[in-house]
C-alpha cells in the first residue's frame, strides 16, 4: 500500500513543481513561498480546529490530529526550518533555471538520502546501491555538460549551488522523517510544521522582503500560486501516508517520489518549449537507471 501512495504523491509532485515554475516566472520569490506556506496552513487549519473543539468527529479517521507535547513540537519546528530553508534555495533556483534542468538534478536525492543513510545510520552498500550512486554522479555530470549549451556553467552558476543546497536540505530533511514517523502523528507533524513554515515566512516577508520590495522583482497575483499549495498539500499526505507504514523503506519512498520528474520534464519540454531536450532525455534515463539499480538493491 505504501508502495502505491508514494507513486501517489510523486505524481502530484510533478504538477507542484509546474505551478512553481509558472508562478515564479517573472515574479518575486520571497512572496509567492509565504502564500504558499499560508495556504497549507489554512488547509490544514479545519482538521486542527475539528480535532481539539470537536474531536469525536474526526477521531479514528486519517485526519485526525493528535495532541502532541512540547518536545513534539521541537522537532516539528526544526523540520520546518530544515524544509523551509530547502525551499528558499529551491524557489531561488527554479526561477532562474530551466525546468528542465531542475528536475534532473533534483531526481538525484535518493542517493543523497541513501549516502546519508549510511553516514548516520552506519549502513552499507552492496553492488547495486553502488551502481545506482555511481550512475547518479555520471548523470550529474552529463547535465552539467547540456547546462552549458545554454550557457549554464555549473561550476560559476550560483542558481546550480542553490538548487544543490536545495537537495541536500531535502534529502537531510527526507532521512529527519522516516525517524519522525516511527515517534509522532503524521497529521501532527503535516499540520504544525505547516504552521510553524508559515510563521517563519511571515517574518521573512515583513522584516526581508517588504522594507526593500521596491528595490526587487515586482510581485504579480498569478491563479497558479495556491494550485501550488494544494498538490504540495496532498503530495505531503500521502507522502506521510505512506511512511508511518512500519514496513516502508525511506530509500525506495523517495526514489519512487523522484519520478515526479516525468511530469516537470514533460511539461517542460512541451508548455515552456525548453531546448536540448535530447540531451536532456538522455541525463534524465541515466538518473532513473540509477533510481533503478537502487530499487533491485532493495529487494
Amino acid at each position: 500500500m505504501w508502495v502505491y501512495l508514494a507513486f501517489c504523491s510523486a505524481t502530484l509532485l510533478g504538477f507542484y513543481d509546474v505551478f512553481k515554475k509558472q508562478s515564479l516566472k517573472n515574479n518575486a520569490v520571497i512572496p509567492i513561498l509565504y502564500l504558499n506556506t499560508l495556504f497549507c496552513s489554512l488547509l490544514f487549519l479545519p482538521f486542527l480546529l475539528f480535532s481539539y473543539y470537536a474531536p469525536s468527529s474526526l477521531m479514528g479517521t486519517i485526519f485526525y490530529v493528535s495532541p502532541v507535547c512540547v518536545t513534539a513540537h521541537l522537532f516539528i519546528f526544526l523540520k520546518s526550518i530544515i524544509v523551509l530553508s530547502s525551499w528558499i534555495f529551491g524557489y531561488f533556483a527554479i526561477k532562474h533555471l530551466p525546468l528542465t534542468i531542475v528536475g534532473p538534478i533534483n531526481a538525484t536525492r535518493p542517493v543523497l538520502v541513501l549516502l546519508g543513510a549510511v553516514f548516520l545510520f552506519g549502513e552499507h552498500l552492496n553492488l547495486y546501491q553502488w551502481i545506482g550512486v555511481s550512475l547518479t554522479i555520471v548523470s550529474f555530470f552529463l547535465l552539467s555538460r547540456t547546462g552549458k549549451k545554454e550557457g549554464i556553467d555549473f561550476k560559476h552558476n550560483k542558481w546550480i549551488f542553490f538548487l544543490i543546497a536545495a537537495a541536500l536540505l531535502g534529502a537531510s530533511s527526507g532521512l529527519y522523517d522516516k525517524f519522525m514517523m516511527r515517534h509522532f502523528d503524521r497529521m501532527a507533524v503535516l499540520t504544525w510544521y505547516s504552521f510553524y513554515q508559515c510563521l517563519l515566512m511571515l517574518v521573512i516577508f515583513l522584516f526581508l522582503w517588504w522594507p526593500k520590495r521596491k528595490k526587487s522583482t515586482p510581485f504579480r497575483w498569478k491563479w497558479s500560486i495556491p494550485l501550488i499549495s494544494i498538490f504540495l498539500t496532498t503530495a505531503d499526505f500521502f507522502y506521510f501516508y505512506a511512511l508511518s507504514d512500519p514496513s516502508s523503506m525511506i530509500s525506495i519512498v523517495s526514489m519512487i517520489r523522484r519520478g515526479s520528474v516525468l511530469v516537470s520534464f514533460t511539461v517542460g519540454a512541451f508548455v515552456f518549449r525548453e531546448k536540448n531536450l535530447k540531451l536532456k532525455a538522455f541525463d534524465l534515463i541515466v538518473v532513473f537507471l540509477g533510481m533503478l539499480f537502487l530499487y533491485l538493491a532493495s529487494q
